[in-house]
């Protein structure tokens, strides 16, 4: 019998080291197959790209957005939301705004040798599987930087359209003229350019210490349009631009996604306890109204704040997320990921474990689809407390979808072409297949899977399974580097084709390499050995292979997280040498189907004993 003692060290050494597919840290829950995982880079200033400025840097600009692209990807991240607009200027080539200051140096100035780099920004995201949101700041015309502005300039052209306030100018939320030329102007973005969604950050009217006072006093007595009350009519404002653009985006390309990320709080005192400026009193946006009415897909609050005090983590991103829930939008909470790193913030720096606590929170909820990170350096250069490799290690091993929208195309694209498999080393696999001829919807990317099992998995079993899941692409191939164990279960490849909206085609064909890294199978295991359960997480019946190096008497038990016996499998019965599969109904001795959560068996043969854990979801 195992001692009280052994059991708790194993107990304990599984809570430390939750075992799937791949070593998971005890902190780590059963990641998602669909989850948001999103950065924002930020042009302006250049904080997050590019790195410098100038009209000669073409290609170094580019190699540091791909740089950071790839660092983005390797930490699990699956959508940027990259800054397009952030002066009333384009860090693309438009036909109505002048060339962005942030990335030549000199505004209305194109790059030379040329390049658009949100054409670059689209194409790069995508090979690597990722969404891409152009990101607009709406009203911003001037913040203040003392460059010079262009002819084409809206602070040139159309001065009648601005507003003074403080340092800041902004574009006239009041006059319809501003609506009609913005809302132009991400119409031809939506036209013109491969981008997933459009996004809108926290600027519609300015906020301390540049707050909107009596400036826009005139425009509301020329079009009070029955208001009496110039913060009703400011919030009416925003909202009829806001209808506009998704009437405008939905007509052109109904596959992209519009979503506005909101000061974290909706009203100072709601709710109860929170304190704070609020988006509904000083910047006139009310999230509430946009998701009432349906004109967005999903909202982003900036809840760059700490659990407890005054603008408490755990009382705000609930109260989001009943907002979105009885509207049927998504919620993707805003963390502040700057808060971690002396470099991006000077203030009480967050604490390791703040950022990761709040996604974990986020999962455990169905009303939370997901998390965005300002800003992508605090991902891809400054360490953040680690969180780049909190990510790549834990919360984020696996990768993800982007959550499917159900008011959406949910259609599913064509399955893609045949695959192939070959060999390239002793440890890599080179996976290939061809795009489906046609496909309504279209396929955005492709999904990649792998399965170790004696036999090829039913597909439409094994895609269930997030631990399957090994890659997201939007190229037609991808090398897989699996570990080779010899006398361990055959490797199973398929593919799906994924549509804008997340959606699964029918798999491909099945590919099938042993896992012996001579690619012949020995006729006597080498080594006693303990294999993952499959599938992981199961819901009704698991299976758990074993090898044996020499007949053996064979003890196999499940024990739930606190050590407790729960079921025996086999009590001492002699096995041959060679691999064995049991399998377990997920019941006790009593006959009783256990709750969902983490479990872990324990095999003795002979001399030798063995431990790995495993997930229930029921």
């Amino acid at each position: 019998m195992l001692s009280r003692k052994h059991i708790s060290c194993v107990a304990a050494a599984f809570l430390l080291a939750l075992t799937g597919v791949f070593v998971q840290p005890a902190s780590a829950q059963p990641a998602p197959k669909h989850e948001f995982r999103g950065a924002w880079i930020a042009t302006v200033i250049n904080l997050d790209w590019p790195g410098s400025r100038g009209t000669s840097i073409s290609n170094q600009q580019k190699a540091q957005l791909t740089t950071m692209l790839d660092k983005l990807k390797e930490a699990g991240i699956n959508a940027v939301f990259f800054q397009v607009r952030s002066e009333s200027d384009a860090m693309y080539e438009s036909p109505y705004e002048p060339w962005s200051y942030w990335l030549t140096g000199r505004q209305g100035v194109p790059p030379n040798p040329f390049y658009d780099p949100l054409t670059f920004a689209v194409e790069e995201a995508h090979k690597r599987g990722m969404e891409l949101h152009a990101w607009f700041n709406p009203y911003r015309a001037v913040r203040g930087s003392g460059y010079t502005n262009h002819a084409s300039h809206i602070s040139v052209q159309h001065p009648e359209w601005t507003l003074t306030i403080g340092r800041l100018t902004v574009a006239n939320p009041g006059l319809q003229e501003v609506r009609d030329r913005i809302a132009t102007i991400i119409a031809d973005v939506v036209r013109r350019y491969d981008i997933d969604g459009v996004h809108f950050d926290d600027y519609f009217y300015p906020y301390p210490p540049n707050q909107i006072r009596s400036e826009d006093r005139e425009t509301f007595n020329n079009d009070p349009r029955g208001f009496t009350s110039i913060g009703a009519w400011r919030r009416d404002n925003i909202d009829l631009f806001v209808a506009q653009v998704a009437d405008s985006v939905n007509a052109i390309r109904p596959s992209v996604k519009f979503g506005i990320s909101p000061f974290g709080i909706w009203k100072n005192g709601v709710p109860s306890g929170i304190v704070g400026l609020d988006a509904y009193n000083v910047i006139f946006g009310d999230a509430t109204a946009w998701l009432e009415a349906g004109t967005v897909d999903y909202i982003v609050p900036q809840l760059y704040w700490a659990f407890g005090g005054g603008q408490d983590y755990a009382k705000l991103a609930p109260w989001w997320a009943a907002r979105t829930r009885e509207t049927n939008r998504h919620l993707y909470t805003g963390h502040g990921l700057y808060r971690a790193d002396r470099a991006t913030f000077s203030g009480n720096l967050f604490s390791t474990s703040e950022v990761p606590r709040q996604v974990r929170f986020n999962r455990a909820r169905d009303d939370i689809q997901g998390s965005v990170f300002f800003r992508a350096k605090n991902i891809s250069v400054f360490s953040s407390r680690g969180f780049a490799d909190t990510l790549r290690t834990n919360l984020y091993y696996t990768p993800a979808l982007t959550p499917p929208m159900d008011w959406k195309d949910m259609s599913a694209p064509d399955a893609p072409g045949t695959l192939t498999s070959a060999r390239t080393g002793a440890d890599e696999v080179v996976l290939s297949w061809t795009a489906p001829a046609s496909s309504m919807p279209d396929v955005r990317r492709y999904a990649v899977y792998r399965v170790r099992s004696p036999a090829p998995p039913p597909t439409a079993f094994a895609i269930d399974d997030p631990n399957n899941l090994i890659a997201v692409t939007g190229e037609t191939s991808f090398t897989d580097r699996p570990e080779m164990l010899a006398g361990a279960d055959t490797l199973h490849y398929f593919v799906t084709s994924v549509s804008a909206n997340s959606i699964e085609s029918a798999a491909s064909n099945v590919v099938s390499l042993d896992s012996d890294p001579t690619g012949v199978e020995t006729e006597k295991p080498e080594a006693f050995a303990l294999f993952q359960s499959y599938p992981n997480p199961f819901r009704e019946t698991v299976e758990i292979r074993f090898s044996l190096r020499q007949p053996s008497p064979v003890t196999l038990r499940i024990y739930d997280a606190l050590g407790r016996e729960v079921a025996g499998l086999s009590e001492g019965k002699w096995m041959p040498e060679g691999l064995h599969t049991l399998r377990w109904d997920g019941r006790d001795a009593a006959g009783r189907s256990v709750a969902s959560g983490a479990y872990y068996y324990v095999l003795d043969a002979g001399t030798h004993r063995a431990s790995k854990g495993m997930i229930r979801e029921r």
